[in-house]
């Protein structure tokens, strides 16, 4: 888990932006990033999930191997 330290800055006395330490911006940069993976992943599963297979002994026996 993620933890975050943000400062938030206020304008006109509501809460406007949030600031975090450039390390943390990292961090959480690079879980969205594996975020973001993660779902083309399972997109790419889902769309391939009805295309046909070949067992890895049918293929060694096709290559003789």
């Amino acid at each position: 888990m993620l933890t975050l330290h943000p400062s938030i800055l206020e304008r006109d006395g509501k809460k406007a932006f949030a600031v975090l330490p450039y390390e943390e911006f990292q961090s959480l940069q690079e879980e969205l990033n594996r975020y973001e993976d993660l779902k083309e992943l399972r997109g790419a599963k889902t769309q391939e999930e009805s295309a046909p297979v070949t067992a890895l002994n049918a293929v060694r026996d096709q290559l003789q191997v």
